[in-house]
This record gives structure tokens, sequence and C-alpha cells, in this order.
């Protein structure tokens, strides 16, 4: 489990949207970002790319001060395996780093022997 996220900003997910098929990463990075929708593709204004959402149920309510909904969002940065293979992280993965195949909803992904040490370490 990632150590950087509490799952019980999580509760209130209902589906996790991927834009690019998660299955071609060892690993994606998850933070989470304050938008002003529970669904549809939040706006992007950080470094790397996005390469999934999640999307909040109805019941999930809006911060009373800012009035922005806490939805978590993956994404890769440039120097990331997928990109650079050979580079920072050949081998490891980032702290907010884990396997995009034990992403779900209300559920904070895993870090797996694919995502610390990747596909070609591993049959897992």
């Amino acid at each position: 489990m990632s150590s950087l996220l509490d799952q019980s900003v999580l509760s209130h997910e209902a589906t996790v949207v991927w834009l690019e098929d998660p299955s071609a990463f060892d690993y994606v990075r998850q933070t989470i970002d304050k938008t002003p929708r529970r669904r549809g593709k939040p706006r992007w204004l950080r470094a790397g790319r996005m390469v999934g959402y999640a999307e909040l149920d109805e019941a999930a309510e809006a911060d009373p001060d800012s009035g922005l909904h806490r939805r978590r969002v993956f994404f890769l940065l440039p120097h990331d395996r997928d990109l650079d293979p050979a580079g920072l992280y050949a081998a490891g993965a980032p702290g907010e780093a884990v396997d995009p195949r034990t992403v779900e909803p209300r559920t904070v992904g895993e870090k797996t022997p694919r995502s610390q040490r990747g596909r070609n370490s591993t049959r897992t």
C-alpha cells in the first residue's frame, strides 16, 4: 500500500477512468487533486501527463470552504520508467507509485514486485 495516501479520502470513489491502457505501465503515480466536479476529466496543470482519474459518487460532498471535491488522479512524469526505462527508475519507484493492476475505487493501490523492480524482474 502506498504510505503517501490515506484510504479515508477515497470513500466516495465510484469508478476509475483510464485515459491510457494501465497494463502498459509497471507503475503509475497517484495523488489527490481538488476539482470543481465529481465526474469527468479534471484539469491537469502539473508536470507530466495524466493517465487516469477517479470519479465520485453522488454522496460526495465538496469541501465547505473551497467548494472543491477531492479526487484521485494517476499520472506519470517524463523521467518515469515508461518513457525512460534505463533512467532514474529503471529499478525502484517513487514513493507515490503503485501498480496500476491493483487500483480499484475506494482502495489505495499497492506496491508490487513489478512496480518496484520492473516488468522484466518478475512475472507477478
